[in-house]
């Protein structure tokens, strides 16, 4: 997926700093009368020396302060949500400013151990984030699609239970699925600037909010391009919800449209979707059973959704 969020752009005096993240080493300078120094400066600002040195630390630490953000300080960041915003206070003393990941707000504890994490997704600078120093997060994240001997190992998928089978013939049967509870969450699709480009060059519809980056960073309301809220519906056939359920019994099967159709927030380019479904109504109609279908679509981290569809579906 291409990196869509801000990048630091090193400085001659700050380019050590990231070649070492590059190497996976946290970098920081001394000065030769012992004093750490972070951020990369010229001088000691304890004693004014400017014999400085670039040395490899362990890059362990503790959290000294943190926030948690739950609106994006950015529209990039709309699918980091909730952003965890912290100060580290490295072993050696000095102060960065990160953001922690393998973790949950629940769980942050002021003066908690820390470690390093070096995150290779940009692609062209690597980031230095952190987690607990007990986590299982992987100590490298890689770029998408990228393995390597840092990863973390990958999960093993317990077997699908056996889904019930619910006959559309039995309507008592039909109208217990109707729920205010949602289902569980679909896989992830990553709604790319290409992925939108492709839309718009299908569907004509390519207004500079889609497709200028650079228009859209300077004049958009969200600061970055955005998917078509059409196409975001569209995408739902790539998400695969695991509902526990399977009607059978018909002949046919139809979508017969929407009762309700709206955008409520934007997918900012970059981010990954998501969806949850759950079943709002079943009746008996003249041409057989009618399900209607609640599907909510999500940006990764994003509460309120970005799609609510109440699709019509229509058992013959």
């Amino acid at each position: 997926m291409a990196w869509n969020k801000p990048l630091p752009h090193p400085t001659e005096i700050s380019r050590p700093f990231w070649e070492g993240l590059q190497a996976h080493e946290v970098r920081i300078q001394q000065c030769d009368h012992g004093h750490w120094i972070f951020f990369p400066r010229t001088h000691c600002p304890k004693c004014g020396s400017r014999q400085l040195a670039w040395k490899a630390v362990s890059g362990n630490g503790r959290l000294y302060t943190y926030t948690v953000a739950r609106i994006p300080t950015l529209p990039e960041f709309t699918d980091e949500m909730p952003q965890l915003l912290a100060v580290v206070e490295l072993d050696e003393g000095v102060h960065l400013n990160t953001t922690l990941v393998g973790t949950t707000p629940e769980a942050l504890q002021v003066g908690m151990p820390v470690r390093p994490v070096f995150d290779e997704r940009p692609g062209t600078v690597t980031l230095l984030r952190f987690a607990p120093a007990d986590s299982d997060h992987a100590p490298v994240i890689r770029a998408e699609g990228e393995a390597g001997q840092d990863a973390a190992p990958a999960a093993t998928e317990p077997p699908a239970a056996p889904k019930r089978q619910i006959s559309v013939k039995n309507l008592d049967a039909m109208k217990s699925l109707v729920s205010d509870e949602f289902s569980p969450w679909s896989n992830e699709f990553a709604v790319t600037q290409q992925v939108i480009d492709e839309f718009a060059r299908l569907s004509g519809d390519d207004y500079w909010i889609h497709t200028d980056a650079e228009m859209a960073k300077a004049k958009s309301p969200f600061g970055t391009t955005i998917a078509q809220g059409s196409l975001v519906q569209v995408l739902s056939s790539q998400l695969k919800i695991p509902l526990d359920f399977e009607v059978v019994g018909f002949n046919n099967m139809v979508n017969y449209g929407s009762d309700k159709l709206r955008f409520p927030t934007p997918v900012p380019s970059g981010c990954k979707i998501r969806a949850r479904s759950r079943i709002k109504s079943v009746e008996q109609v003249k041409s057989g059973v009618q399900m209607v279908m609640e599907l909510n679509i999500h940006v990764v981290g994003q509460d309120r959704p970005s799609v609510i569809n109440e699709l019509v579906i229509l058992y013959m």
